[in-house]
């Protein structure tokens, strides 16, 4: 069960209208790392959870925690479009500088959303499910989580640089230190499943039946030899159960592809060696 409070979980208070930076803010709530995916992506994580309840209460309580972010950038990206009409969009584009401006303005701000976000990005792509994970292996999706929470940062960051607004900077920078707590969150839970399952996933699965030979060989398939400096290649591997082995020119081991002629009735291209189809029937 859910219940909303009015108060926002932090302030979402504009200085002044800036419907440009609407259209931008806008990656953040609806884009690929932006609130309304970590919010779907951790819900139904929590709800679809068959592990310890510590973890589902965990997802659960983040997941909800996003929902209050999304409406904090919805109702952020509302006030920004504030005294933004149509007609004064395109009154300022006669001006050809300000109309350069003005022409970053998302013309579904106004025409679809009535001055109100929208569940897209800031090209006004819409927001896919598909930008979730929710695998049921809690290693798995915590490390995607932790890269989400790491984007989502990095995003947020990056907009806090392309404002000065006193109100938009004051709540992107709650957000981003609470992007700051999200990733510690994900490392510590990361860290206690890799010292419970060990770090490859899925820990389950009887390595007898992979092909052990190469299951910690590094193969450089590119010009230069720069990777093998990186810890990747040579060492102890870090789920204890091998050497990385660097391999400079590495060797084909499968066969050369040949396949069977097609059958007749799928009419591709025959092989030269083959006798032409029979002639049809009169």
């Amino acid at each position: 069960m859910f219940y909303h409070i009015k108060e926002l979980q932090y302030n979402a208070k504009p200085e002044r209208p800036d419907p440009v930076y609407a259209k931008k803010l806008q990656e953040i709530l609806g884009g690929q790392f932006g609130e309304i995916s970590v919010m779907m992506q951790y819900l139904f994580q929590g709800w679809n959870c068959r592990a310890d309840q510590k973890y589902r209460d965990m997802l659960l309580d983040i997941g909800t925690e996003e929902i209050a972010h999304v409406e904090m950038l919805a109702t952020m990206i509302a006030q920004l479009l504030d005294h933004a009409p149509v007609e004064e969009q395109e009154q300022a584009a006669k001006d050809p500088i300000i109309g350069a401006v003005m022409g970053g303005m998302n013309p579904q701000h106004a025409i679809v959303g009535g001055l109100g976000a929208k569940p897209d990005d800031s090209v006004g792509y819409p927001w896919t499910a598909r930008y979730t994970i929710a695998s049921g292996n809690l290693l798995a999706d915590f490390r995607a989580n932790l890269n989400a929470e790491s984007q989502g940062r990095l995003q947020a960051v990056r907009l806090y640089e392309m404002t000065d607004d006193p109100g938009v900077r004051d709540m992107l920078s709650f957000l981003i230190a609470r992007d700051t707590m999200h990733q510690n969150q994900w490392i510590a839970a990361i860290h206690e499943l890799e010292e419970r399952e060990g770090i490859v996933v899925p820990s389950t699965f009887n390595q007898e039946y992979e092909k052990q030979e190469v299951s910690h060989t590094f193969y450089d398939f590119s010009k230069g030899t720069e990777s093998k400096e990186g810890r990747w290649a040579s060492g102890p591997s870090f789920d204890g159960k091998g050497e990385f082995e660097y391999i400079a020119n590495p060797e084909a081991m499968g066969q050369i592809p040949v396949l069977d002629p097609a059958p007749l009735y799928v009419h591709g291209t025959l092989p030269g060696d083959m006798p032409p189809p029979p002639p049809p029937a009169q």
